[in-house]
């Protein structure tokens, strides 16, 4: 039996106590958040490790941000363990009941997924995230992170087991693989029997790997290629200040924009009024040729690459648009399904548009950067899944768990 054999039969067996843990579950969390407080700077030496090894390895900055964790950050996490205890608890929830012409009664009810598997990249904070979502959903998870963070997950995953077996739960309720490489990815796409379904959480070479590859359920999380589209109603102003929040506020996470498309209309007036605002944090912008002729020859000219692109950076591709339709389409071809926004101020365009897109999230006059659980007041979030079945948007706690159905009767026979 192999290393994550072993982990999948351990966590099988860990699943099925916290299946039943009641209250415990939230004492567990509040004791992963005492751990993380108190550990803080074991944390952050352990991440100072990962940060070193990252720069000199070549990462960009903007992956060093999505790894650097700082005494805000473990706070948050710590903050994020007390928000979910303080949520409902989803198992044993009634979704339906009903009592048929025989007199049996039928109710459907909340129950875990069993054991989750999550394979993620380089931020940190999802080793905590994930597995206090799980655990108060009543699944035991097995994380398994890149290399980037490998110190600082050990470090967290440690803490948080030790937290939850103090409160007498199984210390494998919660379970880190060690192994970086290609091959730990691989196995753990194969543990059928063990996992009951696997999330994978990173860039999409990461979610197609996985998605091709693996043999347990899987639910597609996280690539944003996202987009603004200008109205030629829109208030030029507001749509210079969503689209330089929903681009720089922080550029390296999933629901920052991508992509900019502005109506042929107004191109002329809003194009230096965006730009003005991009020039702010020196983002580079990638337009099409009626771009590059309004904002002249510092646009870099988009490739047909450039639309497909998830920059995670200081970076942003802009069209001009012929229509709201032609808006439409281009979202329709180039899209990852994450999340997508009007800039307008005519109801009929922004019903077309919130009808038209074919998107988890999509917004009228409002920044991207709110597709998260805990905006949307979910509380806490996995990841945001870009697939229609099963979930969708900000996947949160019930979207962490199955159903059954329960049946009493009084000897009925068929």
């Amino acid at each position: 039996m192999t290393t994550l054999e072993k982990m999948g039969k351990n966590a099988k067996s860990a699943s099925r106590i916290l299946a039943v843990a009641g209250g415990k579950k939230n004492a567990a969390l509040h004791a992963i958040a005492k751990g993380l407080r108190d550990c803080a700077e074991e944390i952050k030496k352990a991440n100072a490790v990962d940060i070193e090894n990252g720069r000199e390895s070549g990462l960009r900055e903007s992956l060093i941000d999505r790894l650097l964790l700082t005494d805000a950050r473990i706070e948050g996490m710590a903050a994020g363990c007390e928000q979910v205890a303080a949520l409902k608890d989803p198992i044993g929830e009634t979704l339906s009941g009903s009592v048929l012409e025989n007199g049996l009664e039928v109710r459907k009810i909340r129950v875990p997924m069993g054991v989750i598997g999550i394979i993620f990249e380089a931020r940190p904070n999802v080793t905590a995230d994930a597995a206090a979502l799980c655990l108060k959903a009543g699944s035991a998870v097995i994380l398994r992170g890149g290399k980037e963070a490998i110190n600082s997950n050990k470090c967290i995953a440690a803490i948080m087991r030790q937290a939850i077996q103090s409160v007498g739960l199984p210390i494998d309720c919660i379970q880190l693989v060690e192994d970086t490489t290609r091959q730990s990815s691989i196995e753990m796409m194969g543990l059928s029997d063990y996992l009951d379904l696997l999330i994978p959480r990173g860039g999409a070479g990461l979610i197609k790997a996985v998605v091709e590859n693996s043999k347990v359920p899987v639910i597609e999380t996280g690539v944003g290629n996202c987009h603004v589209y200008v109205d030629e109603s829109a208030d030029l102003e507001m749509a210079a200040n969503i689209i330089f929040n929903a681009k720089t506020s922080r550029p390296s996470v999933c629901n920052a924009i991508e992509t900019v498309l502005v109506h042929k209309n107004i191109a002329a007036k809003a194009l230096p009024i965006i730009k003005a605002r991009l020039d702010e944090k020196n983002v580079e912008i990638h337009g099409c040729e009626k771009t590059k002729e309004i904002l002249g020859d510092s646009i870099i000219t988009a490739t047909e690459d450039d639309w497909y692109t998830e920059y995670l950076d200081l970076k942003i591709a802009m069209r001009v648009v012929d229509s709201l339709e032609a808006a439409i389409e281009h979202i329709a071809k180039y899209s990852s399904g994450h999340s997508e926004c009007i800039v307008t101020e005519d109801y009929e365009n922004s019903r077309i548009f919130t009808a038209g897109v074919d998107s988890a999230a999509v917004y009228v006059n409002a920044s991207t950067r709110f597709t998260d659980g805990g905006e949307f007041g979910l509380g806490a979030e996995i990841g945001i899944s870009t697939q229609k079945l099963h979930a969708r948007g900000p996947m949160g706690l019930n979207e962490l768990t199955s159903m059954k159905f329960i049946i009493n009767g009084n000897g009925q026979i068929r």
